[in-house]
């Protein structure tokens, strides 16, 4: 198991942590209009999933900017910031930084994503920063889960493995 700190106290990760090579767990989510999503709403597409504790902090904001940024031209590929933000928040958020096009889905109600992933920071019932790519039949290419949760994750090696697909 990934030994995760946040502010540089370690927390407990719950869940199994999803590994490369493997096929994906499903999931069940809200989108910003209170529809419950899925993994498979996206089938057949390749999928980045970026992964933050809050859409609305600084190093959040930023890899959500990020990697839509760098990854919207990419093929028949979709970008998913998951975090357990309430859907309102994220569609303020997505408002208020002009963002239009950019996936944001709620774990807040049960956390299916995060326990189904090993992402879930029991301590702070949020999720850890972390990276999943996933191919157009969910096969896990490239997973990261970020041992500081104030620290950026690698954005070069998720783009390219999404790129590589």
């Amino acid at each position: 198991m990934t030994q995760v700190t946040f502010k540089n106290s370690p927390v407990t990760l719950l869940g199994e942590q999803v590994k490369e090579g493997t096929v994906a767990p499903d999931f069940s989510v809200l989108a910003n209009d209170l529809s419950v999503r899925t993994l498979a709403d996206f089938e057949g597409k390749k999928k980045l999933i970026s992964v933050v504790p809050s859409v609305d902090t600084g190093v959040c904001s930023q890899q959500t900017r990020r990697f839509n940024e760098q990854a919207s031209d990419v093929e028949n590929a979709v970008v998913i910031t998951i975090s357990c933000d309430l859907p309102f928040a994220q569609a303020k958020w997505c408002a208020a930084n002009g963002l239009e096009n950019v996936v944001t889905l709620s774990d807040h109600k049960d956390l299916s994503f995060g326990t189904s992933y090993g992402v879930v920071m029991e301590e702070l019932r949020l999720l850890a920063r972390s990276v999943f790519v996933l191919d157009d039949s969910n096969k896990v290419v490239y997973t990261e889960i970020v041992s500081e949760g104030t620290d950026h994750p690698d954005y070069d090696k998720a783009v390219e493995a999404l790129k590589s697909i």
